[in-house]
């Protein structure tokens, strides 16, 4: 009897244990999640465009005064008047600074009293080698004598022609005694002021012109670009843009010097552009980004700079397929200007790739355009800055 109750009991345990495995079992299957979908992500878009590109040089440049001169005097004396002020425009032939004229006054009288004496005396030599001549043919007087009248004649009418350039000097010297601006331009810092005496030819100079109308400005490339620059340069002349910095609107000029020579030690060409300057927004030893427009591409393919990535393979940009998936896709890019990148291989035109929201994508991501970044409707002209080469003011890349 109690073998019975063991063996019942036993049972019972058995089965309250399948039932409560069984029971788990159905929890488990009624509580397992189903299995989760992709995410949309989020993305920025634009469209494949095709339209003229310029190819254009980048670099960093330096403007120069079209002309500069260093005023100083050719004589010595005190300096008695100062006639413009300190960053004062000029034009050529303004009066500029006056010296104390008296002493030179002085000299130029002195030297007409000498020409004037002496020319006297050249007249009486001149008569008395006249009356020697009548006497010597009538065998009053010697040879010698008659050759002494003659030479005395000739000494004074050297002496009267040094008296003159004597004179023509003493005016000159004069005249420097009042100093006039040689070139239109701005004047710079006062070195010397009113009162003070200077030596003629002396430094510190007096003031310093500097002629920013037009202007010039200093930039370097690499020499390989010296034969493309070259044939451009006898098609026509070069456009070359200048931006300052703070300032998004370029100033336009033309290309006006290739040196004569490579700089050996930077591999580099020395070029300047010539601006009109008229607005007066280039001033001289300001740096300016300087763009020289070379030519223009036709029908080149497009696409916003940050949509092209660069991975393992190369450069490659996220494709968005009609279904809205994405597929990386390999590109050559050609070069980047004004934020774009010029494509050789890989897209179309009318495609959309993606510009912002990369870093969450694989190949196959669903994604969602929060935004289309719009074709440019401005066409491109060779005047538009581009960021194809940049280059420090002595050529090295930076």
């Amino acid at each position: 009897m109690l073998r019975n109750r063991k063996l019942a009991l036993r049972a019972v345990s058995h089965f309250c244990a399948i039932l409560i495995i069984c029971a788990l079992l159905a929890a488990c299957s009624r509580t397992k999640a189903a299995a989760p979908t992709a995410p949309v992500v989020p993305v920025l878009a634009a469209t494949v465009e095709q339209k003229d590109m310029p190819v254009q040089v980048q670099a960093i440049g330096a403007v120069e005064a079209y002309s500069t001169v260093s005023v100083k005097t050719q004589i010595t004396g005190q300096l008695t008047g100062v006639h413009f002020k300190e960053g004062q425009e000029v034009r050529k032939g303004d009066l500029l600074f006056t010296l104390d004229k008296r002493p030179f006054e002085a000299d130029v009288k002195r030297q007409e009293a000498n020409l004037e004496r002496d020319t006297a005396q050249a007249k009486l030599a001149k008569l008395d080698a006249e009356r020697y001549e009548g006497l010597y043919k009538g065998g009053v007087v010697s040879k010698q004598q008659y050759d002494q009248a003659q030479a005395n004649a000739a000494a004074l009418d050297a002496a009267v022609q040094a008296d003159k350039a004597a004179v023509d000097n003493a005016r000159v010297q004069l005249i420097y005694c009042s100093i006039y601006s040689p070139i239109n331009g701005r004047t710079g810092n006062l070195m010397i002021h009113q009162g003070n005496m200077i030596k003629a030819n002396d430094t510190p100079f007096l003031v310093n012109i500097n002629q920013i109308e037009p202007i010039y400005t200093t930039f370097s490339v690499p020499e390989q670009y010296l034969g493309e620059i070259k044939k451009f340069a006898r098609a026509g002349k070069l456009p070359v843009e200048a931006t300052i910095q703070g300032d998004t609107r370029p100033v336009i000029g033309k290309l006006s010097f290739i040196d004569n020579n490579v700089d050996q030690t930077t591999g580099t060409i020395k070029l300047k552009g010539e601006f009109p300057n008229t607005d007066r927004r280039l001033w001289p030893g300001q740096f300016v980004d300087v763009m020289l427009v070379l030519h223009t591409q036709p029908n080149a393919v497009v696409v916003p700079t940050q949509a092209v990535q660069t991975g393992q393979q190369g450069q490659f940009v996220f494709v968005i397929k009609p279904d809205m998936t994405v597929e990386a896709r390999t590109v050559k890019v050609n070069r980047n200007s004004s934020g774009q990148s010029v494509i050789d291989t890989g897209l179309k035109p009318g495609e959309r790739v993606v510009t912002d929201g990369q870093m969450r994508l694989v190949p196959g991501s669903r994604v969602e355009i929060k935004q289309s970044v719009a074709p440019s409707t401005t066409p491109d002209t060779g005047n538009q800055p581009s960021a194809m080469l940049r280059t420090n003011e002595a050529g090295y890349r930076a």
